[in-house]
């Protein structure tokens, strides 16, 4: 472990947050990544939001950044095109993910020399969900599954539908970088 966490303190690490109406829990997000990966800057990108999301972002110590153009994908690409770094780190700014886990992943990508590590979060709280949250995770998820869309089985799924096209991943980065981006499974509270 000891070797691992020198890599991933050679490397440059972003932890990158969309975020849309989050004022509520974005202050609590970036602390608790600020306690995790303390070598790390992070960015949120508002996408409009009607509330006080970029004003608790700024006073919790992230660089916070404006895309007007709405929806997420393009957030998403404002994001990759703006920021360098080794390692993408990209999280929902809702609160649903546990820090803790950032490391164990971004330790398991250096070490094995991956390109891209994806975790699935999931949660038996229910109030780690907004209402609906779970079902509209859900839906699409099941959709991909029943109609064998791309050739795929539901046995090469091989667990419930459970949100997989949602949260954070770590994946490969343009060509020239190395990226990470975040989805986790809730491994530990900070």
């Amino acid at each position: 472990m000891k070797r691992s966490r020198t890599a991933r303190l050679a490397q440059r690490i972003a932890v990158l947050v969309p975020c849309y109406n989050e004022e509520v829990t974005i202050g609590a997000v970036i602390d608790d990544f600020r306690r995790t990966l303390s070598d790390t800057n992070i960015y949120v990108f508002d996408n409009n939001s009607s509330d006080r999301t970029i004003a608790c972002a700024r006073e919790a110590g992230a660089i916070v950044n404006t895309v007007r153009e709405q929806g997420k994908g393009n957030v998403i690409r404002r994001m990759f095109a703006d920021i360098e770094a080794d390692i993408y780190v990209l999280i929902d700014g809702d609160g649903t993910y546990d820090a803790c886990a950032a490391p164990i992943l971004i330790d398991e990508l250096t070490t094995l020399g991956l390109d891209m590590v994806v975790a699935s979060r999931t949660s038996d709280e229910r109030e780690a969900y907004r209402p609906g949250h779970r079902f509209g995770n859900w839906l699409p998820t099941a959709c991909v599954i029943d109609v064998n869309l791309f050739g795929a089985s539901r046995a090469a799924f091989s667990s419930q539908p459970d949100g997989q096209a949602k949260g954070r991943h770590l994946r490969p980065a343009p060509p020239g970088r190395r990226s990470a981006a975040l989805k986790e499974n809730g491994l530990c509270k900070v």
